[in-house]
């Protein structure tokens, strides 16, 4: 198994920490290895392209270089969608037009970086536990199960869109889609989930309007927390920061504002894989989480 470098990005480092904890001590208990891209900056997130789309561009560009030039390592490894989007954005912009390249290697030049070749991929965290281990490769490492828990898995809108950033999903059998992905639903099926049909898998959860709209972001994540529970779901599984915490502070605004309760948990999926490996709740900081999952779990023997 080939060692990636991780980039935890800013949200890992800040609000989206137990998401953090719980992907190190996720990935030390499954025997994958990762090393921690050095002096990585932000990928732009996403403001910086409306300064200028080019200079998010290079941002991304400068950390996959580091990967590749300071590491040597050809894998870098992003469990922030928001991250993901644009390490991948620049992976496709860089490979198909020459003056994208130029621009971002001039940068890099006139900013004494290391220099992008574009010789460097990117993977979802989700992606790198499937090209590892895969469902069977968990069934295998489970010391526990998740007991049948009823869970919607919410992959957020930047996991899958725009598709052309994207070339090795909707390759067929081995690969995920961006229509219908299921990589999440395959891992937590392994790890003894019951996965709900839950229809708004891919839908915005508002997180780039929050401060601007928090009224809009409200009712987008409520439209969320309401069709998991309409479709039986016990738990939203999350696989980014800034969709988890939006979905977790909107659901407390959505009831003090509006008066509209919803009791569906929001957990990330590296907390609930960590479980079915026997990890304690502390260490994969699922108290630290807004969402109370403590009682729940407990109720289904999962802690």
């Amino acid at each position: 198994m080939a060692k990636v470098a991780y980039y935890p990005g800013c949200a890992l480092e800040g609000s989206g920490g137990p998401y953090d904890r719980s992907t190190r001590v996720l990935v030390k208990a499954l025997g994958l290895e990762m090393e921690n891209l050095r002096d990585y900056n932000c990928c732009g997130a996403m403001e910086v392209k409306n300064i200028h789309p080019m200079l998010q561009t290079y941002l991304s560009a400068r950390n996959m270089a580091i990967a590749s030039e300071q590491m040597g390592m050809d894998t870098v490894m992003a469990p922030c969608n928001g991250c993901y989007h644009n390490l991948k954005k620049a992976e496709y912009e860089t490979a198909t037009s020459q003056d994208a390249m130029d621009t971002v290697q001039d940068l890099a030049r006139k900013s004494d970086d290391p220099v992008y070749t574009g010789d460097v991929r990117t993977l979802h965290l989700l992606e790198w536990l499937m090209e590892e281990l895969g469902p069977e490769g968990i069934k295998q490492k489970m010391t526990k199960s998740l007991n049948g828990i009823k869970i919607a898995n919410y992959y957020g809108c930047m996991y899958t869109r725009p598709r052309q950033i994207f070339p090795e999903k909707d390759n067929g059998p081995g690969s995920d889609s961006s229509y219908q992905p299921h990589f999440m639903d395959d891992l937590l099926g392994a790890a003894g989930a019951v996965n709900v049909d839950f229809p708004l898998k891919t839908s915005c959860c508002g997180g780039a309007h929050t401060l601007s709209d928090s009224d809009t972001s409200t009712q987008l994540v409520l439209n969320l927390l309401q069709s998991a529970e309409d479709s039986g779901a016990e738990v939203i599984a999350t696989e980014c920061p800034t969709c988890h915490s939006g979905l977790e502070m909107h659901q407390v605004r959505a009831e003090t504002e509006f008066g509209i309760k919803t009791d569906v948990k929001v957990v990330y999926f590296t907390q609930l894989l960590g479980l079915a490996m026997g990890l304690s709740p502390r260490k994969l900081g699922i108290h630290e989480n807004v969402s109370d999952s403590i009682g729940l779990l407990k109720e289904k023997g999962v802690i």
